[in-house]
């Protein structure tokens, strides 16, 4: 475990590849960082971790070159660099994988890596010489990539891996990796996980090794992956770790500064609960087979299931946003006709989507309009005026509920970080108040502490009389939650288990199990095995 930091010592050790002292930044009403300090080696992967609005963010796009700092200063090999922007930081050898992957899908992998650098033969691109170089630095990073491939036929993992490769073509020697697991399956994890150690290991540029600087919110995976964790909070230094030795609790708790109890879960909700939702036969035109369940009042029902189970096909049936082929919808037993979100929203369903930055927010408006935005007719609009007063004080009343992190309710939104932007889109159905509530990915995105917050914040709705559908990628998180959990396969559901049944192999059973044909009573009837050790930690859509 360390605390300080280390520089050039008098046994002849190397300085430190990249060195981060004393920086501050500040934006209009927010001081973003202060006094901070990193120290990245030769060849290893240090991991980054702190609360959303911590200052990773701001760092990374201060070694990026995207911002300057205010005070403080960067070292490369010991010797002070001024970075002047982005261009000049892949100069030095800094490059930034952000967690929105900047790629062109209509281009090749080989024009994605080389953007902008391609190699002309005259005026004419030479795209032979293009092929070749693509193929040089794929086959030395040992990637299952074909460099004519068009960059929008790949999977999410292979992208991530496009972008490695165009990071690593700048000769990086720093190379930031935000997020880069957000979107991967466990086995995917892993072949990423391997890629790094190749790179970091088998020497960078000036052969020993490039660095990586690795933000991630899955904390199950760091021990994994990094060499030393340096934890930040509230903008300031907090500590460096080595992560072999170091429990994941020690680093939660020294992210949020408190210990985090991580609750025992629901229990079960009493079978004379009234039913608040049923869906009987809902069918799509592209996936959805057959789909029946029950939602009771206070209830929170977990929804599993692997890639292509169907659960965000299945919220967005239930809110009108796919159209449905059969099947019907009823609210506390009468049954109702939804053609778009807007009246699910009027019969007092609400839908956070897990994609909230295309769905959820107005990203140019301020915290209070978007909070407002879905009760805006019922509650702060009068005679065609907004009542922009009243509608702010209740937005305040939200962001110190739910802790979201900003300067006021004037901030705009684009400006928050992105577990603060999630939480702004839970305020706005939280203020619409509606009965029934569907969240799709409540935490992706979201660090530890405020994951917790969400889960306390939905059993309190539980308790409250709402009724709630969560669907989540971790595993863990849908136990921990739910009453009783619905798992999908293939569009059709294959199981349901209580909070009592519920263990992730008997989840990973049904996951995994072949629907039985349409219109034959649901899954092949089967046991789900006992409890073993070693069962996969994440379930991905």
């Amino acid at each position: 475990m360390e605390s300080g930091h280390s520089d050039v010592t008098g046994n002849g050790e190397p300085p430190p590849l990249l060195q981060v002292r004393g920086v501050a930044k500040s934006f209009p009403g927010v001081r973003a960082l202060q006094e901070m300090r990193l120290d990245l080696r030769h060849g290893e992967v240090l991991a980054l971790v702190g609360e959303n609005g911590a200052g990773k963010s701001t760092l990374m796009k201060l070694l990026s070159g995207i911002h300057a700092p205010d005070a403080g200063e960067f070292l490369m090999d010991g010797e002070p660099v001024r970075i002047e922007g982005p261009r000049h930081a892949q100069r030095l050898g800094i490059s930034i994988i952000h967690q929105e992957f900047n790629l062109m899908p209509d281009l090749t992998v080989a024009q994605n890596i080389f953007i902008g650098r391609e190699p002309r033969r005259g005026p004419l691109l030479d795209e032979r010489a293009l092929d070749a170089r693509a193929r040089e630095l794929i086959e030395r990073l040992e990637l299952p990539l074909e460099p004519r491939r068009r960059v929008g036929t790949l999977t999410v993992a292979q992208q991530q891996m496009v972008e490695i490769a165009k990071a690593l073509s700048y000769d990086a020697r720093v190379l930031i990796m935000d997020e880069p697991t957000a979107a991967l399956n466990d086995g995917e994890v892993r072949v990423l996980h391997e890629l790094i150690r190749r790179f970091t290991t088998g020497g960078g540029p000036d052969g020993r090794g490039t660095g990586v600087i690795y933000i991630s919110h899955r904390m199950e995976e760091l021990k994994a992956v990094a060499d030393r964790i340096t934890v930040i909070r509230d903008g300031r230094y907090v500590e460096t770790l080595a992560a072999a030795d170091t429990p994941m609790r020690e680093v939660i708790s020294r992210m949020v500064g408190r210990e985090l109890d991580g609750g025992a879960g629901p229990q079960g909700v009493r079978e004379d609960r009234e039913t608040a939702l049923t869906v009987t036969g809902l069918s799509t035109k592209d996936l959805l087979r057959d789909v029946s369940l029950e939602l009771k009042r206070g209830e929170i029902l977990g929804l599993a299931g692997l890639m292509g189970a169907g659960r965000t096909e299945l919220a967005r049936a239930l809110v009108g946003a796919d159209p449905v082929t059969s099947g019907t919808v009823a609210l506390d037993g009468r049954e109702v006709r939804i053609g778009n979100p807007a009246d699910a929203a009027r019969h007092g369903i609400g839908y956070l989507s897990e994609d909230r930055k295309n769905f959820g927010l107005l990203l140019e408006q301020d915290v209070a309009t978007n909070i407002g935005i879905g009760s805006m007719k019922q509650r702060f609009q009068r005679a065609g005026f907004v009542k922009a007063r009243e509608m702010r004080a209740r937005s305040e009343e939200f962001i110190d509920k739910l802790r979201i992190r900003t300067p006021s309710a004037g901030q705009t939104v684009k400006h928050l970080s992105g577990g603060n932007q999630q939480k702004v889109v839970i305020a706005k159905w939280l203020l619409k108040d509606c009965d029934v509530l569907i969240f799709d990915e409540p935490t992706r995105g979201i660090d530890v502490g405020a994951k917790e917050e969400i889960h306390r914040l939905l059993d309190e709705l539980a308790a409250q009389g709402k009724s709630v559908i969560v669907i989540s990628s971790e595993l863990p998180e849908v136990l921990r939650m739910s009453h009783r959990i619905v798992v999908m396969c293939e569009g059709r559901v294959t199981g349901e288990l209580s909070a009592d049944e519920a263990t992730q192999e008997a989840v990973m059973h049904y996951a995994t199990l072949r629907p039985a044909p349409a219109g034959t009573g649901g899954a092949d009837p089967a046991q789900p095995p006992a409890p073993e050790d070693g069962t996969s930690q994440e379930m991905v859509r």
